[in-house]
């Protein structure tokens, strides 16, 4: 079953613009997520999905894949899909390319989210180790039921805990998908739905249409940069790395 994964890279950032071209290291975000996709070995093909040339031209300086594509599009899942309609991958995994530390043993079990036949999109969560951040809108938020398979996706503190006896586990929606093909071309087939809306999330269009997100957790702790603030986190954790 071919496999690849596609990793959208807009330009623009309402917190952070031309972020996928900071550098950490000698290399900028996008390629550091490029070059760690790939350095996996879970796919057949790793594509970079850009709307600008300086990020394209970051990759190609490199000897990466990457395809311009429509800049109107809305959403990542928009733009990666565009890309997946040209494609005979049976499986497409979405990395965010300003994720820049890839954790392969989270990607494979994403992946074996398909064995399940009724599995049609999977994606990632982890536990809040520092849960004032649960309060941050930043953070979006995820509930499951026994399957582990989505509930709901907000922005809000989910579930209430009424009590605060109960230790539950809160969990971060970590922003990696991976679809079955025509699951991923009828998303762009769909108008935008009215949780999806309000909330500016754009997997409740999936729920809102009555399909659940088989969600894999993970302890990986990268760094996701969404401000300028990240991009020094992301420096530090990277010298972590190689010193």
């Amino acid at each position: 079953m071919k496999t690849i994964a596609l990793i959208p890279a807009r330009y623009a950032s309402t917190r952070f613009p031309a972020k996928m071209l900071q550098t950490i290291g000698e290399n900028p975000v996008i390629a550091h997520t490029y070059l760690n996709t790939l350095a996996t070995g879970l796919f057949d093909e790793v594509t970079v999905v850009t709307d600008h040339e300086e990020i394209y031209a970051a990759i190609e300086a490199i000897g990466g894949r990457v395809k311009m594509s429509n800049p109107n599009h809305e959403s990542g899942t928009d733009r990666i899909a565009e890309i997946a309609a040209e494609s005979d991958a049976a499986l497409i995994l979405n990395v965010q390319g300003d994720e820049p530390f890839v954790d392969r043993k989270t990607l494979a079990a994403l992946l074996d989210v398909f064995k399940n036949p009724d599995a049609r999109v999977g994606s990632v969560m982890k536990p809040f180790n520092d849960r004032n951040l649960i309060l941050d809108p930043n953070y979006v938020k995820v509930v499951v039921d026994l399957q582990q398979r989505s509930l709901l996706f907000s922005r809000s503190p989910i579930p209430y805990e009424r009590e605060k006896l109960t230790g539950i586990d809160v969990y971060e929606h970590v922003g990696i998908y991976a679809f079955r093909r025509e699951a991923l071309l009828q998303f762009t087939t769909w108008e935008m739905t009215p949780l999806e809306k309000a909330e500016k999330i754009e997997c409740l269009r999936y729920l809102e249409h009555g399909v659940p997100l088989h969600m894999v957790i993970t302890q990986h702790e990268g760094v996701k940069i969404d401000v300028p603030e990240d991009l020094e986190k992301a420096r530090k954790y990277w010298a972590s790395l190689h010193s």
